[in-house]
């Protein structure tokens, strides 16, 4: 088979202490997941059900690389968060069997146009253009269950210029993880190569051209990245 054009090859995400990749199929986040970060962002923290949005496949941004400052922007956010990387398919998912689903976790960033965000959400509109956005989606190496187990607590932060923005402890999470796995699989049939970003703690804040950010979760590699 040929192609009219040549879209290159699937998005892919480093393994920790493999050759091999993970290729990226889908990545879903879910939307306000941390009690303190609900708050800040003008909501209540309950138990409704989580959401969720996506962000393009394509959109991922790697551990090293500068950060494009994005376009149609002033206030542009960091949004630390734990990622899961889906390694067996299934949908409906019992809660009990949701891990059973996880190939790996990484440390991510749900890299957010702010402005455009609340002006959607003031106007009832849906979130793409201030979330599935070029460069949006940054992502650490995966580490598979295999090698370092379930993560279901430990720190989680991000540091800009040095100074911590974000702390918080996975624990703290509103929905835990086979939670997340369990309602997504009632929307969605989960995939190998789906990437789940589970939510961020408060302190979210704007970036500036030239600043580094540091992402870390306890026992995962450190993401660090320049806005350019």
């Amino acid at each position: 088979m040929s192609f009219v054009f040549d879209l290159g090859e699937r998005p892919s995400v480093a393994i920790h202490n493999s050759k091999d990749r993970y290729a990226v199929r889908r990545i879903y986040c879910v939307g306000r997941n941390y009690a303190e970060h609900a708050r800040e962002m003008g909501s209540d923290p309950d138990r409704d059900p989580p959401f969720f949005f996506q962000k393009p496949a394509d959109s991922l941004i790697f551990n090293g690389d500068d950060i494009p400052y994005p376009l149609r922007s002033e206030n542009f956010h960091h949004e630390v968060e734990m990622v899961i990387a889906i390694g067996k398919a299934g949908s409906n998912i019992a809660l009990e069997n949701a891990e059973e689903h996880i190939f790996g976790y990484a440390v991510g960033n749900d890299l957010t146009r702010r402005d455009l965000q609340l002006k959607a959400r003031e106007q009832g509109h849906p979130w793409d253009t201030s979330k599935a956005f070029d460069h949006s989606a940054l992502i650490g190496q995966i580490y598979p269950v295999s090698e370092i187990g379930h993560i279901r607590k430990g720190e989680i932060a991000i540091k800009v210029d040095g100074d911590v923005k974000q702390k918080a402890d996975i624990r703290d999470l509103i929905w835990n993880v086979p939670e997340i796995i369990a309602e997504l699989s009632t929307l969605f049939a989960l995939q190998p190569g789906d990437l789940v970003y589970t939510g961020t703690p408060a302190g979210v804040g704007a970036l500036t051209r030239g600043q580094t950010i540091e992402g870390y979760i306890e026992g995962l590699e450190t993401t660090i990245n320049k806005i350019i």
